[in-house]
Parts: structure tokens; C-alpha cells; sequence
């Protein structure tokens, strides 16, 4: 007997419910017009890694720890006096998922990690950036069930992009919508 290859839960999803729901919705002839998720980016500045070294090793565990692949350490690119930094400084780091790691991902943000946000009402629909590709900024590394609340050092924040093949912001939200993003709910009359 062969093993069933695994596939995430939100692509199945994605093949199953979502392509048929926008073909409908966007008067598409063909499924390879639907829109798809490309990538997930994930952006975590550390500001003081310049003068702290283990500040910089505990964001690379705690990034690794929330998306399951190691992160690329970002160093600057130009000296800033202001803020003490010198090129090639380290100053952040950054992870791209694709395909299931993609969508295991994301399922987790949705279904764990946001609902966790103190008075959660929804994420806002504004930060389209005019091409189909959406960025989300997390103030909190906590709401990550992966995350143990006793080894935080800092609380700190982190910036998710979602990138689509989308052309169009409204073709993203509706692709976005239907993979479970929680959007907040606007009056239509604002």
C-alpha cells in the first residue's frame, strides 16, 4: 500500500472551495486566472542587535520556532550615525515560506495565533499595497501558541506579507477572505 503524499489543509482547500467560489465571483474562464498565494514573508526588525548579540540569537529562535525554518539574519546596508549602526550590522531577520509550509503557516495564524489578540475584532483591510499583496504587522510574538511565554526576554512585534498573484487589492481580499483571514467588519456606509 503507497503512502498518501501529505498536502496543508487550507491548499486542499484552496484547490477545493476557493478556486470554484472566485471563477464564480470574478467571471474567470479558466482556474489558472483564479489568483493563488505566491509567498509568505516574514520581517522581524531587532534594533538593538547592534550592542546585544544574545537579543539577535533569541529572535532567531523565536522566528525558527513560529515558522518552522530558519531565518536569514538582515544586516544594514549603510551606516546610519543616528542610530549607532555601521554597514553590515546585523539589524533583523526574515524568513520566505512557500507551498505547504506556506499554508500550514497561515492556517495557524488564522485559526490560533490571531484569535489570541487581546480585544480582537478583526484585522484591518487597508494595507493592500495597490498590487494584490497584503502586509500584516503583529504587535506581540506571544499570540503564537509555539512561543513559551517564560523565555521571553522582550515583547516585540513582527511584519507578515502575504504575496499573491493577484492583480487587482480587490481580487487579494477576496482571495484572502476565502482562505479564513478574519478581516474586521466595516459598516458599508463609511
Amino acid at each position: 500500500m503507497a503512502k498518501k503524499k501529505y498536502s496543508a489543509r487550507l491548499r486542499d482547500q484552496y484547490k477545493k472551495d476557493v478556486v470554484p467560489a472566485l471563477m464564480k465571483e470574478f467571471g474567470y474562464a479558466n482556474p489558472m486566472q483564479v489568483p493563488r498565494l505566491v509567498k509568505i514573508a516574514i520581517n522581524k526588525g531587532v534594533g538593538e542587535a547592534a550592542q546585544n548579540k544574545k537579543r539577535l540569537d533569541d529572535v532567531v529562535t523565536e522566528v525558527r520556532t513560529i515558522t518552522g525554518q530558519h531565518p536569514v539574519i538582515a544586516k544594514a546596508r549603510k551606516s546610519v550615525s543616528n542610530f549607532k549602526i555601521r554597514e553590515g550590522m546585523p539589524i533583523g531577520v526574515h524568513v520566505t515560506l512557500r507551498r505547504d509550509m506556506m499554508y500550514d503557516f497561515m492556517d495557524r495564524l488564522v485559526t490560533l495565533a490571531l484569535p489570541r489578540v487581546r480585544d480582537f475584532r478583526g484585522i484591518s483591510d487597508r494595507a493592500f499595497d495597490g498590487r494584490g499583496n497584503y502586509t500584516l504587522g503583529v504587535k506581540e510574538q506571544i499570540i503564537f501558541p509555539e512561543i513559551d511565554l517564560d523565555k521571553v526576554d522582550q515583547i516585540s512585534g513582527l511584519d507578515i506579507t502575504f504575496v499573491t498573484t493577484a492583480k487587482r487589492d480587490e481580487e487579494a481580499y477576496a482571495l484572502l477572505k476565502h482562505l479564513g483571514m478574519p478581516f474586521e467588519r466595516r459598516d458599508e456606509n463609511q
